[in-house]
């Protein structure tokens, strides 16, 4: 048995992906609906949720030996941590997210120099507050409980809010005027933590299962069968992470071919193998891809 590991796990909206993701990684975590202390099945396991914007404090701090947060909470808290792993997911998607400078469509705000003077609301205080700074610029800065969006134009002049498709701040009618920082999930580990070489062998074992469930979730095996006749006419279009695999069939005229491939590529490439006369295509899910 490994020494006990206290991990973070991120409450509200990173809350639900998170569990399920570590499930595809192997790891089965359970909670009561208004528990905090997750229950795991693996011994070397304990931990609980606490919200990811207070994560890297924690982290910091020793309270957890490791945790999941976004890039952006660690700068946010200036936070002095060993970043293990980029993980990209979030509530909605498998994307990079963004905070925004954003102002009302009709705003004669077009630049970082059109904020002097002016008020902005946003949940990214610190950074924003750096970013003024770095453009020479005074403006001031006020902390924003939540729906950020809807605050202007009455109640402050911009807004610095996260977006990952843009799509709520043209529902409200604001255009972007300029980007603060990408961010998406990190995984995080305590700096003594880290340093201590049984505990780190097992976040590194944790972070590429994580790692790997993550890459299988935009990829599908692809299997079929086909004349050998035809394989290197195949073999030019179809993707793989490295080279498919060929296999002989029975009947030596013919072969098996598999492959991994972007989920989103199937909906065209099967239609083609099938007219290029493979047969017996089967497309199946995968758990977990190790590069």
């Amino acid at each position: 048995m490994c020494a006990l590991l206290n991990f973070g796990l991120p409450k509200g909206s990173l809350e639900e992906p998170t569990v399920k993701l570590f499930g595809k990684a192997g790891f089965r975590i359970t909670k009561g609906s208004r528990s905090y202390t997750p229950c795991w099945d693996d011994p070397d396991l304990e931990g609980r949720f606490v919200r990811a914007q207070e994560m890297s404090r924690y982290v910091e701090d020793g309270f957890f030996d490791c945790g999941l947060t976004g890039r952006d909470w660690v700068k946010e808290n200036d936070s002095s941590v060993e970043i293990v792993a980029d993980l990209i997911y979030s509530r909605a998607s498998n994307r990079i997210s963004k905070w925004v400078l954003a102002v009302p469509e009709q705003s004669e705000i077009h630049t970082v120099s059109d904020l002097s003077g002016k008020t902005i609301a946003t949940e990214l205080v610190n950074v924003t507050r750096s970013y003024l700074d770095e453009n020479g610029v005074e403006a001031e800065v006020e902390f924003s409980w939540g729906a950020t969006e809807v605050k202007v134009p009455e109640l402050v002049d911009a807004i610095v809010d996260l977006t990952e498709t843009g799509s709520s701040l043209r529902a409200n009618k604001l255009r972007i005027v300029d980007v603060l920082m990408e961010t998406n999930t990190v995984l995080i580990a305590n700096k003594s933590t880290w340093a201590d070489q049984e505990k780190r062998a097992k976040i590194e074992n944790i972070a590429l299962m994580l790692s790997a469930a993550l890459e299988a979730d935009t990829k599908v095996g692809l299997k079929f069968n086909l004349e050998r006749s035809k394989l290197d006419e195949v073999l030019q279009k179809v993707p793989s992470l490295r080279k498919p695999t060929v296999s002989s069939l029975s009947d030596e005229s013919w072969i098996a071919l598999e492959t991994v491939i972007e989920k989103k590529v199937s909906r065209e490439l099967i239609p083609m193998l099938k007219r290029m006369g493979a047969e017996g295509i089967v497309e199946f899910p995968l758990n977990k891809i190790v590069p």
